[in-house]
């Protein structure tokens, strides 16, 4: 059961979804018509949970498919968030961005292309421009 990468995926959900939903009891809930901060992670841990369970029943009735565990590409994927963190500190988190997208991209299964590298750059840097100027999160992005 533990060898079959559908069961695995359902469990790491659901223990994640513990681990938030947990985490949000810790904090005022409310009721949905006056929301406390702990009501969205709630709902959301919630939602993930229930993605969980359901993808471990229906790995019972799917034919299994084989757990594969590729220690370096876990590799490159933790390295490329400890790079992105320090660049982004001593740098700025544009450069922490860029090194994240091209690092992550030596784990993947297609071929390396930097074009493509550079639209997901281009699209995660909206992202984090439109989270500074419209949600006004200071972040370091120059």
């Amino acid at each position: 059961m533990m060898n079959n990468l559908n069961f695995v995926r359902g469990f790491f959900l659901l223990a994640i979804a513990l681990l938030f939903g947990l985490a949000a009891t810790k904090y005022q809930v409310g009721a949905f018509a006056r929301s406390g901060p702990g009501l969205f992670p709630l709902i959301v841990s919630s939602l993930l949970g229930l993605l969980g369970v359901v993808t471990m029943l229906q790995s019972r009735y799917l034919a299994p498919v084989p757990l594969n565990v590729n220690v370096k590409n876990i590799g490159i994927i933790l390295l490329s968030l400890c790079g992105v963190v320090l660049i982004s500190q001593h740098i700025n988190m544009t450069a922490g961005i860029v090194f994240l997208v091209f690092f992550t991209a030596l784990a993947g299964n297609a071929p390396y292309s930097v074009l493509r590298n550079l639209k997901v750059t281009a699209g995660l840097l909206l992202v984090a421009l439109l989270f500074k100027h419209l949600l006004g999160l200071n972040l370091p992005l120059i």
